[in-house]
């Protein structure tokens, strides 16, 4: 039987074989460049053995950030052929090549939890890394708010490309003009795992449009076929705003904007409540359409310090329907599949800030639990991108970088 110290030695060595010299790929050939919010996890996992690398990533993420204050979803910071759409394709002109969008910004909370193990030495380097957080989530505020939630304007944004969330609005966008690419995801990983053509279409034709438009946020905002207000989003950006607060407190500095941000992103949270569905949904901004959807993301709740008795009970119900909490998609829906992806697969980065709201929120055996569980699909099933809800069996991309994060940070411990 392999011990939980083999496996931990095991998740470091997944760290160290996917460092770049500076930042992390989130695994070798489906994902070579460095992800905004894989980062941001990968630099927790590394402060639990190397903290100074850890700093070392957040660093170097927001080495890409633009002028404007937005941090790309992707730097492309050495050109490999094997990736689709590289940086030919997004036509950005950023400090480091990227792409035009972003993604969960969940860095200021993994920068703060970072700091809380390296407080004296930390402070020089969280001082140089707050106004460049700060400044990006401005930039969400300025430009991605609908009545107060966080809107997406890319799937990818999301993290959670092709979750039955965007399905209706993807519906609606017409992508025959899109013309001829090479998929690349697809020679890596089972095509059964992945998005389907019909979704791909649609993400590049979305890519096309912000080319266009410069990326331009005004004209985007004006012309983009794709805007949806989104839990994922809504959540990261209000907990985000929360560890803001609390470090630019700790830094002497005025908080007095991110009380009022926190505030008009606590109203915006509460728009996403679907009651007809009970839960948290998302909510195409341009149709005012409701996806319907109860999504892993809808549990992000408590990781933006909401409470919600709706949602802790849905949670329990599905803690015991499932072998390994939490599906990325209901397993009772129509649009439910146990291994595509983002539409049933369980995912060990978003079960870790579930776990982390709850244990914040005072439910410390729903905590307990969903960490033990994800310790245990992980030590039977290894350092998969994403797993099978029911079998476990693992699915996607192997020896993934936030998967072994998540170990050493939050599940090897249980």
């Amino acid at each position: 039987m392999t011990s939980s110290q083999d496996i931990s030695a095991e998740a470091k060595q997944v760290l160290i074989t996917n460092d770049r010299g500076g930042y992390t790929v989130p695994t070798a050939g489906l994902y070579p460049y460095q992800w905004n919010w894989d980062s941001a996890v990968a630099a927790l996992g590394f402060a639990q053995f190397d903290v100074d690398r850890a700093w070392v990533e957040i660093e170097t993420l927001f080495q890409g950030q633009w002028d404007d204050g937005m941090v790309p979803h992707i730097l492309f910071h050495k050109s490999d052929p094997g990736y689709f759409p590289g940086p030919d394709v997004w036509g950005c002109e950023g400090p480091i090549p990227s792409s035009g969008i972003i993604q969960p910004p969940i860095a200021a909370t993994m920068a703060r939890l970072i700091w809380a193990q390296d407080e004296e030495a930390g402070r020089a380097r969280i001082e140089t890394l707050y106004p460049k957080m700060l400044k990006w989530h401005s930039w969400i505020m300025r430009w991605r708010l609908h009545r107060g939630a966080v809107c997406t304007t890319h799937p990818w944004e999301t993290g959670r490309d092709n979750a039955p969330d965007w399905d209706n609005t993807m519906q609606r966008m017409d992508a025959s003009d899109v013309g001829e690419y090479t998929r690349r995801d697809t020679q890596h990983v089972d095509s059964a795992d992945r998005p389907t053509k019909f979704d791909y279409d649609r993400y590049i034709k979305l890519v096309q449009i912000g080319r266009r438009l410069k990326w331009d946020q005004a004209a985007m905002l004006a012309e983009s076929p794709f805007r949806v207000a989104d839990p994922t989003m809504t959540f990261t950006t209000l907990r985000a705003a929360r560890d803001l607060r609390a470090v630019g407190q700790s830094l002497g500095a005025d908080t007095a904007t991110l009380e009022a941000d926190i505030k008009r992103l606590e109203a915006g949270a509460a728009t996403l409540w679907n009651p007809a569905l009970g839960s948290y949904d998302s909510r195409d901004v341009l149709s005012g359409e409701w996806a319907g959807c109860v999504s892993n993301a809808s549990y992000l709740c408590w990781f933006a310090g909401v409470e919600n008795k709706d949602m802790l009970a849905r949670l329990r119900a599905v803690m015991e329907r499932v072998t390994y909490p939490v599906p990325s998609n209901d397993p009772e829906a129509d649009t439910f599949d146990a291994r595509r992806y983002w539409r049933g697969p369980t995912w060990a980065i978003v079960n870790m800030l579930i776990g982390m709201g709850l244990a914040d929120m005072g439910h410390e055996d729903e905590a307990k639990t969903l960490a033990k569980k994800t310790g245990d699909l992980i030590e039977e099933h290894g350092f998969a991108e994403y797993f099978d809800p029911f079998t476990g069996s693992a699915a996607g991309g192997g020896t993934f970088t936030w998967t072994a994060a998540v170990w050493l940070a939050w599940a090897g411990g249980n």
